[in-house]
């Protein structure tokens, strides 16, 4: 046990070394890298257990921001972890492009087939994925594709919670500790909206545009024509605030976006999924 692992708890420390036996026994990994909270700390525990024998595995597509790539670089770099960027293009996937319920299903299906290929060109026997307990109680259809495609879960084998995580992540000193939760852009339409390319740079530039104005947890869902933003609810008054405000709308507009509205509720991950039922 390391310095920084004392300073955790007995439960998590009893839970981090699951999670080590875990990966010990698999042998070799290749992780769906995203750069989040979650695949950090479980290259980075992969990465200390296994050693070359570890790869992570970046999916890089129109639905994923580049400073999101560049941030998952940059996180191996530091660390000495092989690290690949795969390009993917999800938007050949007809489920995938006229995002129907199932839309992360084909999504991450795409991802860990050419993560399959990477790993057995590496002599890696296998993949695993970062979802933790939390997901189980979310409508999450990408959970299925990793399950046919014989995925592991390693966090979700600890029995760790998103809070654990960043407790664990925090202690080991990594610095995605308190990075907000991040969802592909994909995210961010009403189901049954045609996906484009040009939809996703939109979204991608106005979420830029709010994270430069500190705006570091926020969401553009696009309705059609309408720009609907969430941010928690302590900075919606920041947000309508003159200045602020008007920067806003006019930076939207010009990216493209007719109306600009501000969810009054807060930002409210996965919101999407509540169209599902209707």
């Amino acid at each position: 046990m390391t310095e920084k692992e004392e300073i955790l708890s007995e439960e998590l420390q009893v839970k981090l070394e699951h999670l080590k036996r875990y990966i010990a026994g698999l042998g070799s990994l290749a992780v769906g890298f995203s750069g989040g909270v979650d695949s950090s700390l479980l290259t980075a525990v992969a990465h200390e257990v296994l050693g070359d024998r570890l790869i992570a595995v970046t999916g890089a597509d129109a639905s994923v921001p580049e400073r999101e790539v560049s941030e998952a670089t940059a996180f191996c770099k530091e660390r000495g972890i092989r690290h690949i960027i795969c390009t993917v293009d999800p938007l050949k996937e007809e489920g995938y492009r006229l995002n129907s319920p199932d839309r992360c299903y084909f999504c991450k299906r795409g991802i860990f087939t050419e993560i399959s290929k990477i790993a057995k060109e590496n002599g890696i026997e296998y993949m695993a994925e970062g979802s933790n307990m939390d997901d189980l109680g979310d409508y999450r259809p990408g959970l299925r594709a990793a399950a046919e495609l014989s995925v592991k879960s390693p966090l979700r084998e600890a029995e760790l919670t998103k809070s654990e995580i960043r407790m664990i992540s925090r202690a080991l000193g990594l610095p995605t500790w308190s990075k907000p939760a991040y969802a592909c852009l994909a995210s961010r339409f009403v189901y049954g909206e045609e996906i484009t390319e040009e939809k996703l740079h939109m979204i991608d530039r106005a979420e830029q545009f709010l994270i430069e104005h500190g705006f570091f947890e926020e969401r553009v869902r696009m309705h059609g024509n309408i720009a609907r933003i969430e941010v928690p609810p302590a900075d919606i008054a920041r947000l309508a605030s003159d200045g602020i405000r008007e920067a806003v709308c006019e930076k939207f507009r010009e990216i493209g976006f007719l109306f600009v509205t501000l969810d009054l509720k807060g930002y409210t991950p996965g919101s999407m999924n509540a169209t599902l039922n209707k």
